[in-house]
């Protein structure tokens, strides 16, 4: 592949090497902007170390791709999906689904369910993460994200870290997959210390067959 960007071309060189790609999975990281969706979240001194060091795995931010790619789902096109239909076609493909996820995601959930005053609650996947150790709750969301899905998925972080993770695991981070968001509306209802996790940039809506946005 001929890539002009050499920061991009030494990026992919690392990436290949550390992650032992095939030919076939090479050509569709860099078809997919693997570097470019990475890019989006760092500042100038995150680019470079892109292109010096690969994805290094530090912090929750260091995980974030915006949007993420789902080709690999072959979903047919339809003019609705239900989210239950994403939920089953991601566990049909889980390997691809954890290639695109990034580095260190090890499967934990489907459906993980949650009791909490006799009312029973369920993250659609979690995922833990052996480079940050922390577990990872990712909610699919069909529709454009409101309010009620950042207090949700709040619920189910805040269970995570007082009832399931181990005292010397770090916190848990949360994920929300969906079509379209609102970055100012993110901001003003989860608490400010959040805030600093969300992409640098917004992307517009994408097809879901294609391509998720990610808080």
């Amino acid at each position: 592949m001929r890539i002009e960007n050499p920061d991009e071309r030494r990026f992919y060189e690392i990436e290949c090497a550390a992650n032992n790609w095939s030919l076939k999975e090479l050509q569709r990281q860099f078809d997919t902007a693997l570097y470019e969706r990475l890019a989006l979240s760092r500042d100038k001194e995150g680019i470079k170390q892109l292109a010096e060091k690969g994805q290094i795995i530090e912090k929750p931010t260091d995980i974030l791709k915006d949007p993420y790619i789902l080709e690999f789902l072959d979903l047919p096109e339809k003019h609705r999906y239900s989210e239950s239909d994403l939920e089953t076609a991601i566990i049909d493909k889980l390997e691809h689904f954890l290639l695109e996820l990034g580095k260190g995601f090890t499967f934990v959930a489907r459906q993980f369910r949650m009791t909490i005053d006799e009312k029973h609650f369920k993250a659609d996947l979690v995922f833990f993460n052996r480079l940050l150790r922390c577990f990872v709750v990712i909610d699919l969301k069909i529709g454009e994200l409101t309010h009620q899905d950042l207090g949700q998925m709040q619920m189910y972080v805040h269970y995570h870290d007082r009832y399931i993770k181990l005292p010397d695991e770090n916190k848990t981070v949360g994920i929300i997959l969906c079509k379209q968001k609102s970055k100012v509306m993110v901001e003003i209802t989860l608490p400010k210390p959040t805030t600093k996790y969300l992409p640098a940039n917004t992307k517009p809506f994408c097809p879901i067959n294609k391509h998720l946005s990610t808080f």
